[in-house]
């Protein structure tokens, strides 16, 4: 559909032009990556089952992000589109820059320009995207949502108060692409502590062109990088991984790292894609409970409580990797992207959600059973007759205003509890009719 294929890990067909010239991913390193209950949900092998879908589709086309006074060349070699639980949905980009030696700098700037989907602060302003076959000005959005990928536009739902399953990004943070990039850089090169720092936090360059740091305590940069740092392999090898990058950067000459590219686009990108998930989901929730309207959402609430059960039971693992690397990294996106601390607060909302189910439950009982104690009270002292003699004849309605107490007691309390009785069947059939009306709009979502 739109020129995307379902990918197939065993096809190797469909890596010819998708990561670039000689690089590949191999299904049994995934396989040996992963642990199994991890790998059905990383790689489904039909639509059928459930985990992420991914579909790619090869591009091959070259534009230029101008920026200021600088013109950068690039080139989109491929688009994934991975269809995720719930209604997630994740778009992944792969570009390149022309084979030609670039600062830094350059880089960083062009990343921290090209992942900013809507240009808002003022180190936003002042670059577009332009293209061989369009003369026209494209902003990062528009090369999105109108020349690569025109049919996700709708897609993106308005965030409306009664049919807010998913939002347009509400929880997606500053509404920012995540920056994924492998760097090569020449043999000789020492790589400092600041240009990592850099790197982590997509620091290009300022308007007039100078070079921007965010930081400039050095104690700042070090601490930063004792806890956002894979220094595995240094001095020649570094990753770094934030909540704004995930980079790794190497001396090591091109031809000689084919495999550390494989992996990179291939296991590390899907450890990175599902620890991207899990914090996407978790700021979902607390998105979502956020607008519960207590007084009016018990439906709501339950189907709040159904969601995030099924994502802790079905999807959400400490445990990912088996290798030692994958482990590492592991440990380093829960903590770039404050995971625990993320599902903490989802727990502790499940609990609140639980007592407030309780409450209402608990509320409704001791209601009923005030009701019931007083027909129950009421029947008994009329020793379970409240007939009274005129409603036997079709004239006896007509003569109520001659009723004594007891029988204007008799009377009212018959009408309420036929009111109630018609009241209650009301209600429940309205409870389910709203029950599957949410379930047919969030059967991608909830379900």
């Amino acid at each position: 559909m739109h020129g995307f294929e379902f990918f197939n890990l065993n096809d190797l067909s469909q890596q010819e032009n998708l990561y670039g010239d000689g690089i590949s991913v191999g299904a049994e390193e995934l396989e040996q990556y992963f642990l199994p209950y991890t790998e059905h949900i990383l790689f489904p092998l039909s639509l059928e089952e459930n985990g992420f879908h991914r579909f790619t589709k090869c591009f091959n086309q070259s534009f230029i992000l101008h920026i200021n006074e600088t013109d950068t060349p690039f080139h989109i070699q491929s688009m994934d589109v991975i269809l995720g639980p719930f209604g997630f949905a994740f778009l992944t980009i792969r570009v390149s820059l022309n084979n030609t030696e670039k600062d830094l700098s350059e880089v960083l700037d062009f990343a921290h320009h090209f992942r900013t989907v809507e240009a808002k602060l003022d180190e936003e302003q002042g670059a577009f995207i332009s293209c061989a076959q369009n003369d026209s000005q494209l902003s990062v959005h528009d090369l999105l949502f109108k020349l690569l990928c025109p049919f996700l536009k709708d897609f993106l739902l308005d965030d409306e108060k009664m049919d807010r399953y998913f939002g347009s990004l509400p929880y997606f943070v500053d509404e920012r692409m995540l920056v994924s990039a492998f760097l090569f850089t020449p043999e000789d090169t020492e790589i400092k502590e600041e240009q990592l720092y850099r790197m982590g936090s997509v620091d290009g360059r300022t308007a007039d062109g100078s070079i921007f740091i965010s930081a400039n305590n050095p104690d700042y940069i070090h601490r930063f990088l004792q806890n956002h740092l894979h220094d595995r392999w240094a001095p020649k090898t570094y990753t770094i991984v934030s909540d704004h990058a995930f980079m790794t950067i190497t001396t090591e000459k091109p031809e000689q790292i084919k495999r550390m590219l494989s992996q990179f686009m291939g296991t590390h990108y899907y450890n990175f894609l599902l620890h991207y998930f899990y914090k996407t989901m978790l700021l979902r929730v607390a998105f979502e409970y956020s607008k519960i309207d207590w007084n009016k959402d018990e439906e709501y609430v339950k189907s709040l409580i159904k969601f995030i059960n099924l994502f802790s039971s079905l999807y959400y693992n400490k445990e990912v990797s088996t290798r030692s690397e994958g482990k590492e990294l592991t440990d380093m996106f829960r903590h770039a992207f404050q995971i625990e601390s993320h599902f903490n607060k989802v727990s502790n909302t499940l609990n609140e959600l639980y007592k407030s189910q309780e409450n209402l439950a608990d509320n409704r009982m001791n209601m009923l059973l005030f009701v019931l104690t007083i027909f129950t009270v009421i029947s008994g002292i009329y020793g379970m007759n409240l007939v009274i003699e005129d409603w036997e004849t079709h004239t006896g309605w007509k003569d109520f205003v001659n009723y004594t107490v007891f029988e204007w007691i008799s009377f009212i309390t018959a009408v309420v509890g036929i009111g109630l009785s018609g009241y209650l069947v009301i209600v429940t059939l309205g409870k389910i009719v709203r029950k599957k009306l949410r379930k047919h709009k969030s059967k991608n979502q909830l379900d």
